[in-house]
Parts: structure tokens; sequence; C-alpha cells
């Protein structure tokens, strides 16, 4: 029994020893290195310490493997639509009427969709994450093979978007200027202090790197694009996320239909796509009743309920919310806070 005890602890030893990892030294971060030297002009020695500040965390990797949108709807819509969630989003929608107007006139995004993301992203800005984005990102890009790859250009791509917006230590480094020109000072914001979720998303939003870079706007015109503490870039930034990815303001979004359930090929295509695949013409034809166009095109979806699979089918701006996330789970809920918000207007 003594012997399986110091066993135990030796193990117990090795795993902690094991998650004490310079990711400067590793193979894989020497090549980040490298690469953002060569194709950025970084400091080198600026980006082997950000690297060897970053910290192994494995509670990331075990939220990888079970996420939320694994659950059936019966469970997953009870975690964002509650009466509470319902309440904030009216008070965040009231509160900041004016910028989501502005954005709503610019992207043609309505207030309380913008406003339904940013509640289920982080609860209206309550909770953006509690994990440093360089971990998470470090985490996952060098030390969770299965999406290693992804993530490791998400971390490039984060310190090459500290760099634009001159996070410390990149705040003194010109060769990465946006085409834009010029920025303002970063704030004396610090890359080893941004914090956001477990997979590196970042802000009231939640934007991973490359959506920061390629999405994030500087909606009050102070030269700098802070989504953390700037509600204005950030309802700004969601709306321009949208209005990037398609956004029409349809008036059908999501519609219940019935099917014809003797049709086994036709159950079966529910949850096949994201995207818009057939016409309303063709769902009819396969047994689909539907009161939409014709012409409109939309994807088939089932949702676990207490009576059994409910029918839906989602149309161009339901696909774009799951652009956001590729998740039907998560653009039902943002759709349906979105309606029940609106409802309480």
């Amino acid at each position: 029994m003594k012997r399986l005890f110091v066993a135990m602890m030796c193990l117990a030893v090795v795993a902690t020893a094991s998650q004490e990892v310079d990711y400067a030294v590793r193979d894989e971060g020497v090549q980040l290195a490298d690469e953002l030297v060569d194709e950025y002009g970084f400091d080198r020695k600026d980006v082997v310490s950000v690297l060897r500040n970053a910290t192994y965390r494995p509670r990331i990797i075990e939220l990888m493997t079970r996420p939320a949108e694994r659950k059936p709807w019966l469970q997953y819509r009870d975690i964002f639509l509650t009466e509470t969630r319902t309440a904030k989003g009216v008070e965040f929608l009231t509160s900041n009427a004016d910028v989501l107007n502005r954005a709503y006139e610019r992207y043609g995004v309505p207030p309380h969709i913008v406003t339904a993301i940013i509640g289920v992203e982080t609860n209206y800005g309550g909770n953006m994450g509690t994990y440093r984005v360089i971990d998470a990102l470090s985490t996952l890009g060098f030390d969770y093979p299965r999406r290693a790859a992804f993530f490791r250009e998400q971390l490039k791509t984060f310190f090459v978007l500290a760099c634009e917006e001159r996070i410390i230590p990149f705040d003194k480094n010109t060769s990465c200027r946006r085409e834009s020109g010029a920025l303002a000072s970063g704030d004396g914001r610090m890359i080893n202090e941004l914090v956001g979720s477990y997979a590196g998303a970042m802000g009231y939003g939640q934007f991973i790197p490359s959506s920061y870079r390629s999405f994030a706007i500087d909606f009050d015109g102070d030269g700098i694009r802070d989504i953390w503490g700037n509600t204005e870039d950030a309802i700004g930034s969601v709306a321009n996320y949208f209005a990037e990815h398609g956004w029409r303001n349809d008036a059908l979004v999501l519609e219940a239909v019935e099917l014809d359930l003797t049709n086994d090929a036709l159950v079966t295509m529910a949850n096949e796509e994201l995207r818009p695949n057939r016409t309303i013409g063709e769902w009819k034809q396969l047994g689909v009743r539907s009161a939409a166009n014709e012409e409109s095109m939309a994807a088939l979806f089932g949702f676990e309920t207490e009576g059994g699979i409910e029918y839906l089918l989602g149309f161009n701006d339901f696909y774009v919310i799951t652009r956001y996330n590729h998740s039907r789970l998560y653009a039902r809920a943002v759709y349906l806070l979105a309606e029940d918000i609106r409802s309480r207007l």
C-alpha cells in the first residue's frame, strides 16, 4: 500500500511538472517566432518574452472536449433563454439605444440581434472570460493536436493584432501598421494582461484574433478598436461582422414546419447542412409543409424537445448567425433571445 501511495505521488509530481513548459524553446514556438520576425518584422526578444510567459492550462483542454453545443436543445436552451438574461438584454439595449441604432443605420443589423449576440456570448459584458488569451492560444496551438493548426494560426494572428493595436511590448513596432494608417496609442494595454474565453475569444462579442483583425471597428472614432471596455466599438464590431457575412434583415429567419414523417429520407436531411441548400419549392416536393415563398432558400433542422423532435426551416439570416458560432443550437438561442428582448420593448 505504501509503495502504491509513493507511486501515485510520483505520478502527480510528473503530471504537475509536465504542465511547466517554456513555449519559447519548443520547436513550434521557435518556428512561430521565426515567422513573426521574417514576415512582420517583429523583434525576436519581444516574441520570446511573451511566449516564455505563456502558461499551459490543462483545464482549457478539458473544456474544449465538452462544449455546450454538444448538449441536446432542451438542455442547451435553458442556459441562455432565461428571464434574467432577457431582462438584462432589455436594459442593455435601452442603455445603448443610440449606438445600436447608429449601427443599425450603417450595417442594417437590428439592435435586438446585436444585443442578443452580446447577451449569449458574455452576458452583456458580465463574463468576458477569465483565461489569459496568450495562455489559451498557446495551450491549444501547441498542446491540442486535434485543432492545433487552427489555434496556432490564431496565436500568430494574436501577435500581429497586438502589434497593430500598439499593445505592449509591441507598441513600438512600426512594421505592422494597418493600411488605414497610423493608430492611436494602445492605451497602455499589455499583451499578457488581456483575458478572454478558454478558446481565446475576446471582448463583449468574443472575437477570436482573426475575427478581431478582420471585423472589429473603431466605432467611436478614438483611433482604437477596443472591444473589451468600449461598448460602442463592441456594438459596431458585432454589427459589422454580421453585415460582412451577408445579413439581409429578412422578415423570415426561422419557420416551424411539419414533415411527412413516413419519408425516412426526408427525416435524415434534418441538420444535414447549416447553409440554406434547397428552395422552399423543393422542400415542399420532399414533404415539408411551409408557408414561405417557394423561391426562398432554406435548410432543414431538427431540435430535441420534451415532446419529440421539432422541425424548422432556417433561412439566410439564420445561417448568418451560425457564422458567428457554427451551431444550429447557438443560432436558435440567439434568435429566440433577440425576439424575447424585442417583445419587451
